[in-house]
């Protein structure tokens, strides 16, 4: 009997009945895209680290850091952690406060409709992308657990992912991640228990080198590239729509805050645990071929059958509570910000129709996707930087000056996709902060022709008990 594959029917089970359960309470679109704002500090926090830690942070990690050491920790943790902090330290507040229903509606409101349709083309790609890799991943699983072709596998994942995230919207989200994200931290944990008490993990530390523990590569890459390296995570990925939208679905500007730091702290803590085995990998299982297979073989190495099912578990989790965070913002930004004004007078019933039909819609272009191609991993590396640089520097300028209009902002997203474009295409060895800095230089150019206006909050009522100003619901 396949012990396995039944654990793994009954955890997706219970991430249905979760969905369902959810759906009740979902009666608006407010209530489907943003979780009626009414996420609390532990289900945000949980929220923001699972939909973060994918199947890359544990076995893409895990397998950079195999053959780079701890260099190659840019993204995972190192680069992704900062970039949570950076958000509730900067972002969060302000974005909370303006009361925005979608990343979207912030071009919409400070720069014109025009400006908030491109920014939502530059960036929905990135979310089908990532969904697909997360769904043919998914696949893969269902395909080695149960022994069906990867086709089908493929097909199936994509139909479960899509009928469970399409019913409860990101309420039903944040409570699977809350479970997705334990899975996640027991998983891990049960290895790395196991690894001390056999004693492996102390002996292989030992022979670590120090040079594998230098973070900036002790000057071995040039400084541009070690630059390129760091900001695409941190810079490219602040503003992702998957991150705002749980920012914005917190019951309060101060929670947002919060949600985003303890998320980031505890992302810090559990993506350290493939680090140190990535670190630890060449005297672990030497001479591996593909170090992101460094994971699975430990597992498969030290773990029985029992013990198997919490790491299956994580695994799983960690690509579950990724592909529902990319469908869900990637189709929220298309129905609210371009679908929805078109009938501006659909009823709320109406409006949550066409939310959920838009899950369905990228659900079928994620599958097409994830089924048609194999080096989707390429194509996630692409999409990390693609358009963001000036999608970046225009949310900036708009979301914390007056200074600059519509023209500036259309300077700053076209120099930047172009540069981008250009240098990944040559080969540059840091196009990414190039088309960062280019795209700064043409707002600026740009901003005395096309004067533009401060935002302000959405409202100024009672505060909650941090101190921040609490939107009216009504």
């Amino acid at each position: 009997m396949n012990w396995l594959l039944i654990g793994m029917l009954a955890y997706l089970a219970v991430q249905m009945a979760i969905g369902l359960w959810v759906s009740r309470r979902v009666h608006t679109e407010t209530d489907y895209v943003l979780a009626g704002r009414t996420l609390g500090l532990g289900l945000a926090s949980f929220s923001i680290f699972a939909t973060w830690f994918g199947a890359e942070s544990i076995q893409g990690a895990a397998g950079t850091m195999y053959s780079d050491g701890l260099s190659g920790a840019s993204a995972e943790p190192f680069g992704y952690v900062l970039c949570i902090l950076l958000v509730g330290a900067v972002f969060a507040r302000p974005l909370w406060n303006r009361g925005f229903t979608t990343f979207g509606d912030l071009f919409r409101a400070r720069y014109s409709t025009g400006v908030e349709r491109f920014v939502i083309l530059l960036l929905v790609p990135t979310s089908v992308i990532w969904a697909a890799a997360q769904v043919r991943a998914f696949g893969n699983v269902v395909s080695h657990t149960a022994g069906i072709p990867l086709d089908m596998s493929i097909t199936a994942a994509a139909a479960f992912v899509v009928l469970y995230t399409s019913v409860g919207g990101l309420l039903a989200d944040a409570w699977t991640d809350l479970v997705q994200g334990l899975a996640i931290i027991v998983g891990l944990c049960v290895l790395l228990a196991v690894l001390i008490a056999s004693g492996e993990l102390q002996t292989a530390w030992q022979q670590v080198p120090a040079e594998r523990l230098a973070i900036f590569g002790n000057g071995a890459v040039p400084w541009y590239e070690t630059v390129e390296a760091w900001v695409v995570p941190v810079v490219g990925s602040m503003l992702a729509v998957e991150l705002v939208s749980r920012v914005l679905g917190c019951k309060s500007a101060t929670t947002a805050r919060r949600a985003c730091f303890l998320g980031g702290g505890l992302y810090l803590v559990v993506g350290a645990i493939p680090a140190v085995l990535g670190l630890c990998g060449p005297w672990l299982v030497p001479g591996l071929e593909d170090g992101e297979q460094l994971v699975p073989a430990l597992a498969s190495r030290h773990l029985g059958q029992w013990l198997y099912v919490p790491f299956a578990g994580a695994l799983l989790s960690a690509l579950l509570s990724t592909v529902d965070s990319c469908m869900l913002a990637g189709s929220t930004l298309v129905t609210h910000n371009v679908v929805l004004p078109i009938w501006p007078r659909l009823s709320e019933r109406a409006k949550l129709r066409a939310s959920r039909l838009g899950v369905l819609t990228m659900g079928v272009c994620a599958w097409g996707l994830a089924l048609h191609t194999e080096s989707i991993k390429d194509l996630v590396a692409t999409a990390s930087a693609f358009g963001s640089a000036g999608v970046f520097v225009v949310a900036c300028f708009g979301l914390f000056t007056a200074v600059g209009g519509p023209l500036s902002a259309w300077a700053a997203l076209c120099t930047g996709l172009l540069v981008w474009g250009a240098g990944a295409l040559l080969g540059s060895p840091a196009p990414y902060v190039t088309a960062l800095v280019v795209s700064l230089l043409a707002y600026l150019a740009t901003a005395p022709l096309s004067p533009g206006t401060a935002l302000r909050p959405a409202a100024e009522p009672a505060t909650d008990r941090g101190g921040s100003p609490v939107l009216s619901q009504s």
